[in-house]
Protein backbone atom coordinates (compact mmCIF):
# COMPACT_ATOMS: atom_id res chain seq x y z
CA UNK A 1 0.00 0.00 0.00
CA UNK A 2 2.82 2.40 0.90
CA UNK A 3 4.44 1.57 -2.45
CA UNK A 4 1.22 2.44 -4.26
CA UNK A 5 1.02 5.80 -2.47
CA UNK A 6 4.61 6.65 -3.43
CA UNK A 7 3.94 5.58 -7.00
CA UNK A 8 0.74 7.65 -7.15
CA UNK A 9 2.61 10.71 -5.88
CA UNK A 10 5.10 10.23 -8.69
CA UNK A 11 2.27 9.74 -11.20
CA UNK A 12 0.84 13.03 -9.96
CA UNK A 13 4.02 14.93 -10.86
CA UNK A 14 3.01 15.73 -14.51
CA UNK A 15 -0.36 17.12 -13.36
CA UNK A 16 1.27 19.10 -10.55
CA UNK A 17 3.80 20.45 -13.07
CA UNK A 18 1.00 21.70 -15.34
CA UNK A 19 -0.83 23.34 -12.43
CA UNK A 20 2.36 24.84 -11.01
CA UNK A 21 3.49 26.45 -14.24
CA UNK A 22 0.10 27.36 -15.71
CA UNK A 23 -2.21 28.02 -12.79
CA UNK A 24 0.03 29.08 -9.90
CA UNK A 25 2.94 30.76 -11.69
CA UNK A 26 0.67 31.79 -14.61
CA UNK A 27 3.24 31.06 -17.27
CA UNK A 28 1.93 31.08 -20.84
CA UNK A 29 1.20 27.58 -22.14
CA UNK A 30 3.87 27.87 -24.86
CA UNK A 31 6.45 28.14 -22.06
CA UNK A 32 4.89 25.81 -19.50
CA UNK A 33 3.94 22.84 -21.67
CA UNK A 34 7.42 22.08 -23.10
CA UNK A 35 8.71 21.77 -19.52
CA UNK A 36 5.73 19.61 -18.50
CA UNK A 37 6.40 17.42 -21.55
CA UNK A 38 10.04 16.91 -20.53
CA UNK A 39 9.05 16.13 -16.91
CA UNK A 40 6.51 13.52 -18.08
CA UNK A 41 8.95 11.93 -20.55
CA UNK A 42 11.71 11.65 -17.91
CA UNK A 43 9.26 10.13 -15.43
CA UNK A 44 8.10 7.59 -18.00
CA UNK A 45 11.65 6.67 -19.04
CA UNK A 46 13.38 6.47 -15.66
CA UNK A 47 10.63 5.63 -13.11
CA UNK A 48 8.07 3.64 -15.12
CA UNK A 49 10.87 2.24 -17.28
CA UNK A 50 8.90 2.84 -20.47
CA UNK A 51 11.01 1.98 -23.56
CA UNK A 52 12.33 4.95 -25.52
CA UNK A 53 10.55 3.86 -28.69
CA UNK A 54 7.23 3.78 -26.80
CA UNK A 55 7.76 7.36 -25.58
CA UNK A 56 8.75 8.45 -29.08
CA UNK A 57 5.74 6.74 -30.70
CA UNK A 58 3.35 8.23 -28.15
CA UNK A 59 4.85 11.66 -28.78
CA UNK A 60 4.40 11.34 -32.53
CA UNK A 61 0.77 10.32 -32.05
CA UNK A 62 0.36 13.40 -29.88
CA UNK A 63 1.85 15.63 -32.59
CA UNK A 64 -0.65 14.29 -35.14
CA UNK A 65 -3.55 14.98 -32.75
CA UNK A 66 -2.16 18.46 -32.06
CA UNK A 67 -2.13 19.19 -35.79
CA UNK A 68 -5.76 18.09 -36.02
CA UNK A 69 -6.68 20.42 -33.14
CA UNK A 70 -4.71 23.17 -34.89
CA UNK A 71 -6.78 22.61 -38.01
CA UNK A 72 -9.99 23.06 -35.98
CA UNK A 73 -8.70 26.31 -34.51
CA UNK A 74 -7.52 27.58 -37.90
CA UNK A 75 -10.84 26.69 -39.54
CA UNK A 76 -12.93 28.35 -36.82
CA UNK A 77 -10.87 31.56 -36.93
CA UNK A 78 -10.77 31.56 -40.73
CA UNK A 79 -14.55 31.31 -40.94
CA UNK A 80 -14.99 34.20 -38.52
CA UNK A 81 -12.33 36.34 -40.22
CA UNK A 82 -13.95 35.66 -43.59
CA UNK A 83 -17.30 36.87 -42.23
CA UNK A 84 -15.54 39.83 -40.67
CA UNK A 85 -14.03 40.81 -44.04
CA UNK A 86 -17.34 40.31 -45.84
CA UNK A 87 -19.29 42.43 -43.35
CA UNK A 88 -21.48 39.54 -42.18
CA UNK A 89 -20.28 39.92 -38.59
CA UNK A 90 -21.82 43.40 -38.51
CA UNK A 91 -25.19 41.90 -39.48
CA UNK A 92 -24.86 39.06 -36.94
CA UNK A 93 -24.10 41.57 -34.19
CA UNK A 94 -27.17 43.63 -35.10
CA UNK A 95 -29.26 40.45 -35.20
CA UNK A 96 -28.39 39.54 -31.63
CA UNK A 97 -29.06 43.08 -30.49
CA UNK A 98 -32.54 42.80 -32.01
CA UNK A 99 -33.17 39.62 -29.98
CA UNK A 100 -31.81 41.20 -26.82
CA UNK A 101 -29.13 43.82 -26.16
CA UNK A 102 -28.51 42.17 -22.75
CA UNK A 103 -25.16 40.38 -22.78
CA UNK A 104 -26.43 37.83 -20.26
CA UNK A 105 -29.18 36.74 -22.66
CA UNK A 106 -26.79 36.71 -25.62
CA UNK A 107 -24.32 34.41 -23.89
CA UNK A 108 -27.08 31.93 -23.03
CA UNK A 109 -28.33 31.79 -26.61
CA UNK A 110 -24.96 31.73 -28.38
CA UNK A 111 -22.89 29.74 -25.93
CA UNK A 112 -25.29 27.43 -24.13
CA UNK A 113 -27.64 26.59 -27.00
CA UNK A 114 -25.82 27.22 -30.29
CA UNK A 115 -22.58 25.91 -28.75
CA UNK A 116 -24.33 22.76 -27.51
CA UNK A 117 -25.61 22.13 -31.03
CA UNK A 118 -22.07 22.39 -32.45
CA UNK A 119 -20.84 20.04 -29.71
CA UNK A 120 -23.58 17.54 -30.52
CA UNK A 121 -22.59 17.55 -34.17
CA UNK A 122 -18.81 17.89 -34.08
CA UNK A 123 -17.19 17.37 -30.66
CA UNK A 124 -13.38 17.74 -30.72
CA UNK A 125 -13.53 20.98 -28.72
CA UNK A 126 -15.09 22.64 -31.78
CA UNK A 127 -17.86 24.56 -29.97
CA UNK A 128 -15.42 26.55 -27.85
CA UNK A 129 -13.33 27.32 -30.93
CA UNK A 130 -16.45 28.52 -32.77
CA UNK A 131 -18.32 30.26 -29.96
CA UNK A 132 -15.42 32.16 -28.36
CA UNK A 133 -14.45 34.20 -31.45
CA UNK A 134 -18.12 34.73 -32.32
CA UNK A 135 -18.69 36.27 -28.89
CA UNK A 136 -15.63 38.48 -29.37
CA UNK A 137 -17.09 39.56 -32.71
CA UNK A 138 -20.27 40.84 -31.07
CA UNK A 139 -18.42 42.78 -28.37
CA UNK A 140 -17.39 40.42 -25.56
CA UNK A 141 -13.91 40.69 -24.00
CA UNK A 142 -11.79 37.83 -25.31
CA UNK A 143 -11.08 36.31 -21.91
CA UNK A 144 -14.75 36.40 -20.94
CA UNK A 145 -15.69 34.82 -24.25
CA UNK A 146 -13.20 31.98 -23.80
CA UNK A 147 -14.23 31.42 -20.19
CA UNK A 148 -17.93 30.91 -20.96
CA UNK A 149 -17.06 28.85 -24.06
CA UNK A 150 -15.04 26.51 -21.84
CA UNK A 151 -17.87 26.26 -19.28
CA UNK A 152 -20.05 25.11 -22.19
CA UNK A 153 -17.68 22.12 -22.56
CA UNK A 154 -19.58 20.11 -19.97
CA UNK A 155 -23.24 19.06 -20.25
CA UNK A 156 -23.41 18.44 -24.03
CA UNK A 157 -19.98 16.77 -24.22
CA UNK A 158 -21.02 13.23 -23.24
CA UNK A 159 -23.16 13.11 -26.37
CA UNK A 160 -20.83 15.17 -28.56
CA UNK A 161 -20.00 14.12 -32.11
CA UNK A 162 -23.29 12.18 -32.24
CA UNK A 163 -22.62 10.18 -29.09
CA UNK A 164 -18.95 9.30 -29.50
CA UNK A 165 -17.97 9.44 -25.77
CA UNK A 166 -20.63 6.78 -25.03
CA UNK A 167 -20.73 4.75 -28.26
CA UNK A 168 -16.93 4.67 -28.65
CA UNK A 169 -15.52 5.69 -25.26
CA UNK A 170 -17.59 3.65 -22.79
CA UNK A 171 -18.19 0.90 -25.35
CA UNK A 172 -14.46 0.37 -26.00
CA UNK A 173 -13.66 0.60 -22.29
CA UNK A 174 -16.11 -2.18 -21.30
CA UNK A 175 -16.12 -4.46 -24.34
CA UNK A 176 -14.54 -7.88 -23.87
CA UNK A 177 -14.32 -7.77 -20.07
CA UNK A 178 -15.34 -11.07 -18.37
CA UNK A 179 -16.58 -9.05 -15.37
CA UNK A 180 -18.91 -7.00 -17.58
CA UNK A 181 -20.07 -10.08 -19.50
CA UNK A 182 -20.87 -11.85 -16.22
CA UNK A 183 -22.84 -8.82 -14.99
CA UNK A 184 -24.82 -8.65 -18.25
CA UNK A 185 -25.67 -12.37 -18.00
CA UNK A 186 -26.74 -12.06 -14.35
CA UNK A 187 -28.99 -9.10 -15.19
CA UNK A 188 -30.57 -11.03 -18.07
CA UNK A 189 -29.87 -8.21 -20.51
CA UNK A 190 -27.52 -7.47 -23.42
CA UNK A 191 -24.36 -5.41 -23.68
CA UNK A 192 -26.13 -2.92 -25.96
CA UNK A 193 -28.90 -2.46 -23.40
CA UNK A 194 -26.28 -1.92 -20.70
CA UNK A 195 -24.51 0.68 -22.83
CA UNK A 196 -27.72 2.54 -23.67
CA UNK A 197 -28.80 2.34 -20.04
CA UNK A 198 -25.52 3.97 -18.99
CA UNK A 199 -26.16 6.67 -21.59
CA UNK A 200 -29.62 7.25 -20.13
CA UNK A 201 -28.22 7.64 -16.61
CA UNK A 202 -25.54 10.01 -17.91
CA UNK A 203 -28.26 12.17 -19.46
CA UNK A 204 -30.29 12.30 -16.23
CA UNK A 205 -27.21 13.34 -14.20
CA UNK A 206 -26.19 15.93 -16.79
CA UNK A 207 -29.76 17.15 -17.15
CA UNK A 208 -30.04 17.91 -13.43
CA UNK A 209 -26.65 19.64 -13.20
CA UNK A 210 -26.74 21.23 -16.65
CA UNK A 211 -29.95 23.08 -15.83
CA UNK A 212 -27.83 25.38 -13.64
CA UNK A 213 -24.92 25.85 -16.06
CA UNK A 214 -26.41 28.82 -17.99
CA UNK A 215 -26.82 30.63 -14.65
CA UNK A 216 -23.25 29.70 -13.70
CA UNK A 217 -21.98 31.13 -17.00
CA UNK A 218 -23.80 34.42 -16.48
CA UNK A 219 -22.78 34.84 -12.84
CA UNK A 220 -19.12 34.26 -13.66
CA UNK A 221 -19.37 36.68 -16.57
CA UNK A 222 -20.82 39.50 -14.47
CA UNK A 223 -18.48 38.85 -11.55
CA UNK A 224 -15.20 38.62 -13.45
CA UNK A 225 -15.93 40.95 -16.38
CA UNK A 226 -18.68 43.34 -15.26
CA UNK A 227 -17.85 46.91 -14.38
CA UNK A 228 -19.33 46.36 -10.89
CA UNK A 229 -17.77 42.88 -10.39
CA UNK A 230 -21.20 41.78 -9.20
CA UNK A 231 -22.53 38.28 -8.60
CA UNK A 232 -26.03 39.66 -8.05
CA UNK A 233 -26.14 41.18 -11.56
CA UNK A 234 -25.72 37.64 -12.88
CA UNK A 235 -28.23 36.17 -10.46
CA UNK A 236 -30.76 38.76 -11.60
CA UNK A 237 -31.27 36.73 -14.77
CA UNK A 238 -31.91 33.46 -12.89
CA UNK A 239 -35.43 32.92 -14.25
CA UNK A 240 -34.35 33.14 -17.87
CA UNK A 241 -31.15 31.14 -17.22
CA UNK A 242 -33.01 28.27 -15.52
CA UNK A 243 -35.68 28.41 -18.23
CA UNK A 244 -32.94 27.98 -20.86
CA UNK A 245 -31.40 25.17 -18.83
CA UNK A 246 -34.70 23.30 -18.65
CA UNK A 247 -35.52 24.00 -22.33
CA UNK A 248 -32.33 22.13 -23.26
CA UNK A 249 -32.23 19.52 -20.49
CA UNK A 250 -35.75 18.07 -20.80
CA UNK A 251 -35.54 17.08 -24.49
CA UNK A 252 -31.90 16.09 -23.95
CA UNK A 253 -32.85 13.57 -21.23
CA UNK A 254 -35.88 12.29 -23.14
CA UNK A 255 -33.93 11.75 -26.37
CA UNK A 256 -31.12 9.91 -24.56
CA UNK A 257 -33.53 7.55 -22.82
CA UNK A 258 -35.93 7.02 -25.73
CA UNK A 259 -33.70 7.17 -28.83
CA UNK A 260 -30.16 6.51 -27.59
CA UNK A 261 -26.85 8.39 -27.28
CA UNK A 262 -26.52 9.86 -30.79
CA UNK A 263 -28.78 12.92 -30.70
CA UNK A 264 -29.42 14.23 -27.13
CA UNK A 265 -27.15 17.28 -27.48
CA UNK A 266 -28.17 17.99 -31.06
CA UNK A 267 -31.92 17.82 -30.52
CA UNK A 268 -31.80 19.30 -27.03
CA UNK A 269 -30.03 22.37 -28.42
CA UNK A 270 -32.32 22.72 -31.45
CA UNK A 271 -35.48 22.44 -29.35
CA UNK A 272 -33.97 24.80 -26.81
CA UNK A 273 -33.19 27.39 -29.49
CA UNK A 274 -36.73 27.11 -30.86
CA UNK A 275 -38.10 27.88 -27.40
CA UNK A 276 -35.61 30.41 -26.07
CA UNK A 277 -35.15 32.79 -29.03
CA UNK A 278 -38.88 33.68 -29.30
CA UNK A 279 -39.06 33.91 -25.50
CA UNK A 280 -36.11 36.34 -25.44
CA UNK A 281 -37.69 38.46 -28.18
CA UNK A 282 -40.90 38.71 -26.17
CA UNK A 283 -38.97 39.52 -23.00
CA UNK A 284 -40.23 36.41 -21.17
CA UNK A 285 -38.28 36.09 -17.87
CA UNK A 286 -35.83 38.76 -19.13
CA UNK A 287 -34.88 41.40 -16.51
CA UNK A 288 -36.01 44.94 -17.31
CA UNK A 289 -32.55 46.29 -16.56
CA UNK A 290 -30.22 45.56 -19.50
CA UNK A 291 -26.70 44.49 -18.57
CA UNK A 292 -23.57 45.24 -20.60
CA UNK A 293 -19.81 45.33 -20.10
CA UNK A 294 -18.20 48.59 -19.13
CA UNK A 295 -16.63 50.87 -21.71
CA UNK A 296 -13.79 49.13 -23.53
CA UNK A 297 -11.37 51.81 -22.37
CA UNK A 298 -11.88 50.52 -18.81
CA UNK A 299 -11.21 46.86 -19.61
CA UNK A 300 -8.24 45.11 -18.06
CA UNK A 301 -5.58 44.65 -20.79
CA UNK A 302 -5.49 40.92 -19.91
CA UNK A 303 -9.07 40.60 -21.13
CA UNK A 304 -8.26 41.66 -24.68
CA UNK A 305 -6.76 39.50 -27.41
CA UNK A 306 -5.48 40.26 -30.89
CA UNK A 307 -8.79 39.51 -32.60
CA UNK A 308 -9.99 43.04 -33.26
CA UNK A 309 -13.40 43.87 -34.69
CA UNK A 310 -14.39 47.50 -34.90
CA UNK A 311 -18.07 47.71 -33.92
CA UNK A 312 -18.31 51.19 -35.46
CA UNK A 313 -16.71 50.27 -38.78
CA UNK A 314 -19.07 50.68 -41.70
CA UNK A 315 -19.71 47.29 -43.40
CA UNK A 316 -18.29 46.86 -46.90
CA UNK A 317 -21.57 45.47 -48.22
CA UNK A 318 -25.12 44.98 -47.05
CA UNK A 319 -25.76 41.37 -46.08
CA UNK A 320 -29.11 40.03 -44.92
CA UNK A 321 -29.38 38.23 -41.58
CA UNK A 322 -30.08 34.89 -43.29
CA UNK A 323 -27.11 35.31 -45.62
CA UNK A 324 -24.86 36.34 -42.71
CA UNK A 325 -25.82 33.25 -40.70
CA UNK A 326 -25.83 30.90 -43.72
CA UNK A 327 -22.18 29.82 -43.33
CA UNK A 328 -22.80 28.71 -39.74
CA UNK A 329 -26.02 26.98 -40.81
CA UNK A 330 -24.09 25.16 -43.56
CA UNK A 331 -21.42 24.18 -41.01
CA UNK A 332 -24.09 22.66 -38.79
CA UNK A 333 -25.72 20.79 -41.69
CA UNK A 334 -22.42 19.41 -43.00
CA UNK A 335 -21.34 18.29 -39.54
CA UNK A 336 -24.61 16.44 -39.02
CA UNK A 337 -24.69 14.91 -42.53
CA UNK A 338 -21.13 13.61 -42.22
CA UNK A 339 -21.56 12.14 -38.74
CA UNK A 340 -24.91 10.38 -38.54
CA UNK A 341 -24.44 6.67 -39.08
CA UNK A 342 -27.43 6.00 -41.33
CA UNK A 343 -26.10 8.31 -44.10
CA UNK A 344 -23.22 7.30 -46.41
CA UNK A 345 -21.24 10.58 -46.21
CA UNK A 346 -19.51 9.74 -42.94
CA UNK A 347 -18.10 6.50 -44.24
CA UNK A 348 -16.81 8.25 -47.36
CA UNK A 349 -14.91 11.00 -45.53
CA UNK A 350 -13.53 8.49 -43.02
CA UNK A 351 -12.18 6.36 -45.86
CA UNK A 352 -9.55 9.01 -46.62
CA UNK A 353 -7.11 7.96 -43.92
CA UNK A 354 -3.43 8.64 -43.35
CA UNK A 355 -2.11 5.89 -41.09
CA UNK A 356 1.02 4.24 -39.72
CA UNK A 357 0.97 0.90 -37.92
CA UNK A 358 3.35 -0.19 -35.15
CA UNK A 359 5.18 3.12 -34.98
CA UNK A 360 8.88 2.64 -34.10
CA UNK A 361 8.19 -1.04 -33.51
CA UNK A 362 5.59 -0.46 -30.79
CA UNK A 363 1.92 -1.43 -30.60
CA UNK A 364 1.00 2.23 -31.09
CA UNK A 365 -0.72 3.03 -34.36
CA UNK A 366 -1.46 6.48 -35.73
CA UNK A 367 -4.27 7.37 -38.07
CA UNK A 368 -5.84 10.60 -39.19
CA UNK A 369 -8.85 11.19 -41.40
CA UNK A 370 -8.31 14.86 -42.39
CA UNK A 371 -11.71 15.17 -44.08
CA UNK A 372 -13.39 14.03 -40.87
CA UNK A 373 -11.78 16.74 -38.74
CA UNK A 374 -14.36 19.52 -38.12
CA UNK A 375 -11.73 22.10 -39.08
CA UNK A 376 -11.92 20.88 -42.67
CA UNK A 377 -15.63 21.68 -42.73
CA UNK A 378 -14.91 25.19 -41.40
CA UNK A 379 -12.33 25.80 -44.15
CA UNK A 380 -14.65 24.53 -46.90
CA UNK A 381 -17.51 26.71 -45.63
CA UNK A 382 -15.22 29.76 -45.48
CA UNK A 383 -14.66 29.30 -49.25
CA UNK A 384 -18.42 28.94 -49.72
CA UNK A 385 -18.84 32.26 -47.84
CA UNK A 386 -16.48 33.99 -50.30
CA UNK A 387 -18.86 33.21 -53.17
CA UNK A 388 -22.04 33.70 -51.14
CA UNK A 389 -21.00 37.18 -50.02
CA UNK A 390 -19.26 38.06 -53.30
CA UNK A 391 -15.92 38.74 -51.68
CA UNK A 392 -12.71 39.60 -53.48
CA UNK A 393 -9.62 37.38 -53.46
CA UNK A 394 -7.78 40.13 -51.58
CA UNK A 395 -10.34 40.07 -48.73
CA UNK A 396 -10.13 36.29 -48.39
CA UNK A 397 -6.34 36.36 -48.54
CA UNK A 398 -6.31 38.78 -45.61
CA UNK A 399 -8.64 36.45 -43.65
CA UNK A 400 -6.29 33.50 -44.33
CA UNK A 401 -3.21 35.52 -43.36
CA UNK A 402 -4.71 36.80 -40.10
CA UNK A 403 -5.93 33.32 -39.16
CA UNK A 404 -2.57 31.70 -39.88
CA UNK A 405 -0.75 34.15 -37.64
CA UNK A 406 -3.15 33.50 -34.76
CA UNK A 407 -2.88 29.71 -35.02
CA UNK A 408 0.91 29.77 -35.34
CA UNK A 409 1.17 31.43 -31.93
CA UNK A 410 -0.80 28.60 -30.31
CA UNK A 411 0.89 25.63 -31.98
CA UNK A 412 3.93 25.53 -29.68
CA UNK A 413 1.69 24.84 -26.69
CA UNK A 414 -0.37 22.26 -28.60
CA UNK A 415 2.68 20.46 -29.99
CA UNK A 416 3.92 19.82 -26.45
CA UNK A 417 0.72 19.48 -24.42
CA UNK A 418 -0.88 16.72 -26.51
CA UNK A 419 2.30 14.57 -26.79
CA UNK A 420 2.72 14.93 -23.00
CA UNK A 421 -0.78 13.50 -22.58
CA UNK A 422 -0.03 10.59 -24.90
CA UNK A 423 3.10 9.65 -22.93
CA UNK A 424 1.08 9.82 -19.70
CA UNK A 425 -1.66 7.57 -21.09
CA UNK A 426 0.67 5.06 -22.78
CA UNK A 427 2.97 4.61 -19.77
CA UNK A 428 1.40 1.22 -19.05
CA UNK A 429 3.77 -0.43 -21.54
CA UNK A 430 6.89 -0.68 -19.39
CA UNK A 431 9.53 -2.96 -17.94
CA UNK A 432 8.65 -2.10 -14.32
CA UNK A 433 5.32 -3.92 -14.25
CA UNK A 434 3.48 -0.79 -13.10
CA UNK A 435 0.04 0.19 -14.31
CA UNK A 436 -0.14 3.35 -16.45
CA UNK A 437 0.09 6.65 -14.56
CA UNK A 438 -3.66 7.43 -14.83
CA UNK A 439 -4.66 4.01 -13.51
CA UNK A 440 -2.22 4.27 -10.59
CA UNK A 441 -3.84 7.57 -9.59
CA UNK A 442 -7.36 6.16 -9.98
CA UNK A 443 -6.55 3.08 -7.88
CA UNK A 444 -5.08 5.19 -5.08
CA UNK A 445 -8.16 7.44 -4.97
CA UNK A 446 -10.53 4.47 -4.92
CA UNK A 447 -8.58 2.81 -2.09
CA UNK A 448 -8.72 6.01 -0.06
CA UNK A 449 -12.50 6.47 -0.27
CA UNK A 450 -13.85 2.91 0.02
CA UNK A 451 -17.66 2.87 0.29
CA UNK A 452 -17.74 6.63 -0.26
CA UNK A 453 -16.22 6.15 -3.70
CA UNK A 454 -19.34 7.29 -5.66
CA UNK A 455 -18.63 10.80 -4.37
CA UNK A 456 -15.29 10.89 -6.19
CA UNK A 457 -16.09 8.74 -9.24
CA UNK A 458 -16.79 11.88 -11.32
CA UNK A 459 -13.42 13.30 -10.21
CA UNK A 460 -11.66 10.30 -11.78
CA UNK A 461 -13.46 11.04 -15.06
CA UNK A 462 -12.54 14.72 -14.83
CA UNK A 463 -8.91 13.83 -14.15
CA UNK A 464 -8.92 11.61 -17.24
CA UNK A 465 -10.37 14.36 -19.41
CA UNK A 466 -7.96 16.94 -18.01
CA UNK A 467 -4.90 14.89 -18.92
CA UNK A 468 -6.30 13.35 -22.11
CA UNK A 469 -8.18 16.35 -23.44
CA UNK A 470 -11.13 14.14 -24.30
CA UNK A 471 -14.22 12.71 -22.61
CA UNK A 472 -14.02 9.79 -25.05
CA UNK A 473 -10.44 8.90 -24.10
CA UNK A 474 -11.20 9.34 -20.39
CA UNK A 475 -14.07 6.86 -20.78
CA UNK A 476 -11.83 4.44 -22.66
CA UNK A 477 -9.19 4.62 -19.90
CA UNK A 478 -11.38 4.42 -16.84
CA UNK A 479 -14.78 2.83 -17.66
CA UNK A 480 -13.67 -0.72 -16.85
CA UNK A 481 -11.82 0.45 -13.74
CA UNK A 482 -14.92 2.32 -12.56
CA UNK A 483 -17.12 -0.70 -13.31
CA UNK A 484 -14.80 -2.91 -11.26
CA UNK A 485 -14.80 -0.52 -8.30
CA UNK A 486 -18.60 -0.33 -8.36
CA UNK A 487 -18.83 -4.12 -8.36
CA UNK A 488 -16.29 -4.45 -5.53
CA UNK A 489 -18.10 -2.02 -3.19
CA UNK A 490 -21.48 -3.63 -3.91
CA UNK A 491 -23.27 -0.84 -5.80
CA UNK A 492 -24.67 -0.67 -9.32
CA UNK A 493 -21.50 -0.58 -11.49
CA UNK A 494 -23.40 0.95 -14.43
CA UNK A 495 -24.16 4.03 -12.31
CA UNK A 496 -20.47 4.36 -11.37
CA UNK A 497 -19.58 4.27 -15.08
CA UNK A 498 -22.24 6.93 -15.70
CA UNK A 499 -20.59 9.10 -13.03
CA UNK A 500 -17.30 8.54 -14.83
CA UNK A 501 -18.76 9.81 -18.10
CA UNK A 502 -20.31 12.86 -16.44
CA UNK A 503 -17.04 13.75 -14.73
CA UNK A 504 -15.18 13.18 -17.97
CA UNK A 505 -17.41 15.76 -19.65
CA UNK A 506 -16.86 18.29 -16.84
CA UNK A 507 -13.09 17.83 -17.05
CA UNK A 508 -13.14 19.30 -20.55
CA UNK A 509 -13.59 22.73 -18.94
CA UNK A 510 -10.00 22.68 -17.66
CA UNK A 511 -8.34 20.49 -20.31
CA UNK A 512 -5.13 22.28 -21.37
CA UNK A 513 -5.43 21.83 -25.10
CA UNK A 514 -9.10 22.89 -25.09
CA UNK A 515 -8.05 26.04 -23.22
CA UNK A 516 -5.19 26.66 -25.66
CA UNK A 517 -7.42 26.07 -28.70
CA UNK A 518 -10.31 28.26 -27.53
CA UNK A 519 -7.91 31.01 -26.45
CA UNK A 520 -6.15 30.98 -29.79
CA UNK A 521 -9.48 31.10 -31.64
CA UNK A 522 -10.40 34.25 -29.69
CA UNK A 523 -6.96 35.76 -30.25
CA UNK A 524 -6.00 35.40 -26.58
CA UNK A 525 -2.51 33.94 -26.13
CA UNK A 526 -0.55 33.35 -22.93
CA UNK A 527 -3.47 33.63 -20.46
CA UNK A 528 -4.28 29.91 -20.24
CA UNK A 529 -3.49 29.61 -16.52
CA UNK A 530 -5.77 32.51 -15.66
CA UNK A 531 -8.60 30.80 -17.52
CA UNK A 532 -8.02 27.43 -15.82
CA UNK A 533 -8.16 29.17 -12.43
CA UNK A 534 -11.60 30.49 -13.36
CA UNK A 535 -13.01 27.32 -14.94
CA UNK A 536 -11.91 25.23 -11.96
CA UNK A 537 -14.86 26.83 -10.13
CA UNK A 538 -17.67 25.44 -12.35
CA UNK A 539 -15.76 22.18 -12.85
CA UNK A 540 -15.63 21.67 -9.06
CA UNK A 541 -19.34 22.49 -8.78
CA UNK A 542 -20.07 19.95 -11.52
CA UNK A 543 -18.14 17.00 -10.05
CA UNK A 544 -19.26 17.65 -6.46
CA UNK A 545 -22.92 17.87 -7.45
CA UNK A 546 -22.60 14.81 -9.72
CA UNK A 547 -20.94 12.82 -6.92
CA UNK A 548 -23.64 13.87 -4.44
CA UNK A 549 -26.49 12.92 -6.77
CA UNK A 550 -24.77 9.65 -7.65
CA UNK A 551 -24.29 8.77 -3.98
CA UNK A 552 -27.99 9.42 -3.29
CA UNK A 553 -29.01 7.40 -6.39
CA UNK A 554 -27.02 4.44 -5.06
CA UNK A 555 -27.66 4.73 -1.30
CA UNK A 556 -30.99 6.53 -1.10
CA UNK A 557 -32.00 9.65 0.81
CA UNK A 558 -31.18 9.66 4.48
CA UNK A 559 -28.68 11.10 6.88
CA UNK A 560 -25.62 10.43 4.76
CA UNK A 561 -22.88 12.56 3.24
CA UNK A 562 -24.45 12.52 -0.24
CA UNK A 563 -27.77 13.85 1.02
CA UNK A 564 -26.07 16.49 3.18
CA UNK A 565 -23.99 17.77 0.27
CA UNK A 566 -27.00 17.74 -2.03
CA UNK A 567 -29.16 19.69 0.46
CA UNK A 568 -26.40 22.25 1.01
CA UNK A 569 -26.04 22.80 -2.74
CA UNK A 570 -29.81 23.09 -3.27
CA UNK A 571 -30.14 25.56 -0.39
CA UNK A 572 -27.26 27.57 -1.87
CA UNK A 573 -28.91 27.69 -5.30
CA UNK A 574 -32.30 28.70 -3.84
CA UNK A 575 -30.64 31.40 -1.77
CA UNK A 576 -28.81 32.69 -4.84
CA UNK A 577 -32.06 32.86 -6.83
CA UNK A 578 -33.80 34.76 -4.02
CA UNK A 579 -30.89 37.20 -3.99
CA UNK A 580 -31.28 37.57 -7.76
CA UNK A 581 -35.00 38.32 -7.38
CA UNK A 582 -34.25 41.05 -4.85
CA UNK A 583 -31.72 42.56 -7.24
CA UNK A 584 -34.35 42.61 -9.99
CA UNK A 585 -36.86 44.37 -7.73
CA UNK A 586 -34.32 47.02 -6.74
CA UNK A 587 -33.35 47.61 -10.39
CA UNK A 588 -37.03 47.91 -11.37
CA UNK A 589 -37.70 50.49 -8.64
CA UNK A 590 -34.62 52.49 -9.67
CA UNK A 591 -35.71 52.41 -13.30
CA UNK A 592 -39.22 53.60 -12.40
CA UNK A 593 -37.80 56.36 -10.18
CA UNK A 594 -35.55 57.55 -13.00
Amino acid sequence: MDGLIVLSLLALVPIVAVFLFLVILRWPAKRAMPIAFVVTALLALFVWDVPGNQVAAASVRGVVTALEVGLIVFGAILLLNTLKESGAVHTIRQGFTSISPDRRIQVIIICWLFGSFIEGAAGWGSPAAVVAPLLVAIGFPAMGAVMVALILQSTPVSFGAVGTPILIGVNTGLTGSPLVEQYVAEQGTTFTSLLYGIGGQVAVLHGIIGTFIPLFMVVMLTFFFGKNKSIKEGLAVWKFALFAGVAFAVPYVLVANLLGPEFPSLLGALIGLAIIIPAAKKGLFVPKQTWDFGDKSTWDPDWVGNLHIDENEKPKRRISLLSAWSPYIVVALLLVLTRVQFLPFGEWIKSWVLSAENVFGTSISISSAPLNVPGTVFVVVSIFAVFLHKMSFKEYKKAVSDSSKTVASAMIALLFSVPMVQIFINSGVNASGYESMPLVLAETISNGFGDYYPLVAPLIGALGAFVAGSNTVSNMMFSLFQFGVGDSIGVNPATIVALQAVGGAAGNMICVHNVVAASAAAGLIGKEGNLIRKTLIPMTFYVVLAGSIGYVFLNGFGFNIGTVLLVLIIVGIIGACISGSKKNKIDSHLKMSA
